[in-house]
């Protein structure tokens, strides 16, 4: 089958693609609205892009009135109205439930953190929540944001932003910060309502030593 995206509904379009490109990292989003209320809202169309200078981006999609959704409302510069900040904290299987649920559509006013039973706590750096619950948390400040089709219902924005404080339990850490996986225990997200842990990895070299591996996968169970 080949297909052109050009052919395809833009819904279809999206249902293809968060299909295929699993899993997906989970970008737990930390914001405060202009009246104050904490914001929390998880997207998955997030990864780490640079490491000088340390960058994550993010894409938020327009609400289907074709207006900013909260979280980009609340993270644009201050010179667009927004607070020009947020955190980006990373999903880990105990609070999986929890965080789905901050993808409820509240009114601005109200907290996706009371929603959800979740903890607030204010960043050291940047004028936005962490959730405290989180074993990682990035604070972050707005580094760029383009827009790819302004007014646009469902339509992206590509959002950088640029780590200045990260916070980390410290089990996690090994030597040189490696992070150990197991510990950290974070979630994907996978097409329509889907989701799965990195519980069951693999460790495989890069290049010709990877052909050398075994096909079996190592599972660390609960």
């Amino acid at each position: 089958m080949e297909i052109d995206p050009n052919d395809l509904d833009p819904k279809v379009r999206y249902n293809l693609l968060i299909g295929s490109v699993v899993p997906r990292p989970i970008a737990v989003v930390g914001t405060y609205s202009k009246g104050g209320s904490a914001n929390l809202a998880p997207f998955s169309f997030f990864n780490a892009i640079s490491g000088d200078p340390m960058l994550l981006v993010l894409g938020i999609a327009n609400n289907p009135r074709g207006q900013d959704k909260d979280s980009l409302a609340n993270l644009l510069p201050v010179g667009e109205g927004g607070r020009g900040c947020l955190t980006v904290n990373i999903a880990h299987r105990e609070i999986a439930r929890k965080i789905v649920a901050c993808a409820e559509p509240l009114p601005p006013e109200e907290s996706e953190f009371d929603l959800a039973g979740l903890t607030a706590v204010r960043a050291k750096v940047v004028d936005a929540p962490r959730l405290a619950e989180a074993r990682v948390s990035f604070e972050c400040r707005t580094f760029s944001v383009q827009r790819l089709k302004p007014g646009k219902p469902g339509a992206g924005n590509v959002i950088l932003v640029e780590v200045v404080r990260i916070h980390i339990a410290d089990e996690l850490v090994k030597e040189r910060l490696h992070v150990e996986p197991g510990e950290l225990d974070a979630i994907g997200r996978l097409g329509g309502i889907g989701y799965c842990s990195i519980r069951e990895r693999k460790m495989i070299p890069p290049g010709r030593e990877a052909l050398e591996q075994g096909d079996e996968w190592r599972y660390e169970g609960d």
